[in-house]
């Protein structure tokens, strides 16, 4: 009775906690990351740097070689520290390797269009670094804490991924430390299999340690169309549409609010606008953008609008997409946003590290955190499956195109072929929802249609699942090759969830 009740006050007022505790923490924690990145900035951005970091990760691998050579390698980042919402308890078992200094951009290269970066890099330092010079990424995930090395380990997805792919796909060179500590550099055209080998394999084949990505031109803002749709067969009949032709959208993603409310978002780099029509959604006394989209579906406002591309690319930062609903529900309210709108987000770090054992515990019964990529053709399908099995709402949706190559993603097709993200955050509220089962389900559901799930998200498969949905052929083939057998543990240690807590 006493163990209910206490369960109940924690889900009801832990906002207090929140606005009391982890909002101060989470200000005083960005300032110090924000300052520690301007003076690494002037301090470390050069290959000189670069290498004297090299060498460091380098010699701590030689002493684990000499003294412990049997315990496996993983890099020594704390688990709360990343994005995802759960920690990895891998890390207490192995030999932790610090890389905590590759956090630099250390060269652009506009001859080449190139920009040479560590891996610990996040979104924000890049879109920083490279809009206000009329440049940005292919592909740039919508999150500011997400970072360069989790996003080619784990898959990183994002509005232009319909036309570019992953994350991974605009990388030209990866730069990793193998297990020998040597340094190797690996393209398309120098160790390709290696190449093809590292994204998804979840720091199992060496240290990343430096990464070439493409740049492209940037402009000044993204013009943004609102298409608002009632049902679901005219929306997966549009995606599919407007992705499989010759399209001028540089972006397009959808959410849909309900099994039949949903707003494709469709945008275009712009460097002019319609002054009447800017909206900088970055400002911190603005509706989270998912609640300024879903406006969209009965609105007689205009469905088309301007807004600035720095605040385009981190959209969904303050809100966490629409997580941040869960933990302080009455946080869009306009009272909120213009009073303390301003400290927003909280780092999801210091939500893992203030967890007490409760909370975690409803957390792992009661939410779900998952990205589900299936074919285009199976979007109405997978969408009435995850309202008979979840029913949470919001859905994200993000086309990508998935090109056939060989590592993880091998589709075993002879071409590429579009696919879509479903993006699944939020509290389940069905009596009938069960973690376990349920995401089994759904797992086997995604399986069958030649699916895949996001590595950051929670994975209830067992291994021989787990390798049924993840081509696993060539990445055998670089365990074998660069000794990684006793070096680092396999991709599914790392990512079960037993392996997380």
């Amino acid at each position: 009775m006493f163990s209910n009740l206490f369960e109940t006050l924690l889900i009801k007022f832990h906002w207090l906690f929140v606005i009391l505790f982890l909002i101060p923490l989470s200000i005083i924690y960005s300032v110090y990351e924000s300052l520690k990145n301007k003076l690494s900035f002037f301090k470390e951005n050069s290959y000189k740097a670069h290498d004297l970091k090299i060498k460091e990760i380098q010699d701590q691998i030689k002493r684990r070689n000499q003294t412990d050579p049997k315990k496996r390698m993983c890099t020594g980042r704390p688990g709360w520290k990343a994005m995802s919402f759960r920690s990895g308890l891998y890390k207490n078992q192995l030999w932790n390797v610090d890389l905590s200094k590759l956090t630099s951009i250390f060269h652009i290269d506009r001859e080449k269009k190139l920009v040479f970066v560590e891996p610990l890099v996040n979104m924000k330092q890049l879109t920083s670094m490279l809009n206000p010079l009329g440049l940005t990424v292919p592909v740039l995930p919508e999150l500011d804490d997400l970072t360069v090395g989790g996003l080619i380990m784990g898959m990183g997805i994002e509005s232009q991924s319909y036309r570019y792919g992953l994350f991974q796909h605009c990388c030209e060179y990866f730069d990793i430390i193998l297990a020998s500590g040597e340094l190797v550099r690996c393209s398309k055209e120098e160790n390709s299999e290696l190449f093809y080998s590292v994204p998804g394999s979840y720091g199992t084949l060496g240290f990343l340690v430096a990464v070439a990505i493409r740049i492209i031109p940037a402009k000044k803002y993204v013009k943004v169309q609102y298409l608002p749709l009632q049902n679901l067969d005219d929306l997966e009949k549009i995606l599919m549409h407007e992705t499989q032709k010759d399209s001028d959208l540089d972006f397009i993603e959808a959410i849909v609010y309900s099994p039949h409310k949903a707003v494709i978002i469709k945008g275009k780099m712009e460097d002019e606008c319609k002054p009447e029509r800017k909206n900088s959604i970055g400002y911190f006394w603005k509706p989270w953008f998912y609640k300024h989209v879903e406006k969209k579906l009965d609105s007689n406002e205009s469905l088309e609008e301007y807004i600035p591309i720095q605040d385009y690319y981190h959209r969904y930062s303050r809100g966490i997409f629409w997580e941040m609903n869960d933990i302080i529900p009455f946080g869009n309210h306009p009272f909120f946003r213009y009073l303390l709108g301003w400290s927003l987000p909280i780092k999801i770090s210091l939500i893992k590290r203030a967890q007490i054992p409760t909370l975690k515990k409803l957390y792992e019964k009661h939410h779900i955190l998952q990205d589900m990529i299936v074919p285009i053709s199976d979007l109405k399908q997978s969408l009435l499956f995850f309202d008979h099995k979840i029913a949470v709402y919001p859905i994200w949706l993000c086309p990508v195109q998935l090109p056939n190559l060989p590592g993880m993603l091998n589709l075993k097709e002879n071409k590429s072929r579009m696919y879509v993200d479903i993006g699944v955050y939020g509290n389940v509220h069905l009596p009938s929802y069960q973690a376990l089962e349920t995401i089994r389900e759904i797992e086997k559901f995604v399986r069958e249609r030649t699916g895949f799930q996001m590595l950051y998200a929670d994975c209830y498969m067992n291994q021989e699942e787990f390798q049924e949905m993840f081509d696993h052929t060539l990445y055998k083939k670089m365990r074998a090759l660069y000794e990684c057998e006793n070096a680092f543990p396999e991709v599914y240690d790392k990512i079960n969830i037993h392996a997380r807590s």
